[in-house]
C-alpha cells in the first residue's frame, strides 16, 4: 500500500513539473519553440532567390 502511495505522489509531482515547466502558456518551453519557429519562419521567406 505504501508503494503504491508512493508512486501515485511521484505520478502527480511529475505531471506538475510537466504543466509548470513543458506548457506554461507565457514562459514554457512550448511558447519558446513557437516564437523561434515563427522568427526562422519569418526570416526563411524573407530571403531573396
Amino acid at each position: 500500500m505504501r508503494n503504491i502511495l508512493v508512486t501515485v505522489m511521484m505520478l502527480i509531482v511529475v505531471a506538475l513539473l510537466f504543466t509548470s515547466i513543458i506548457n506554461d502558456n507565457n514562459t514554457g518551453m512550448r511558447r519558446n519553440i513557437q516564437t523561434h519557429g515563427t522568427t526562422a519562419n519569418t526570416n526563411i521567406t524573407s530571403l531573396a532567390p
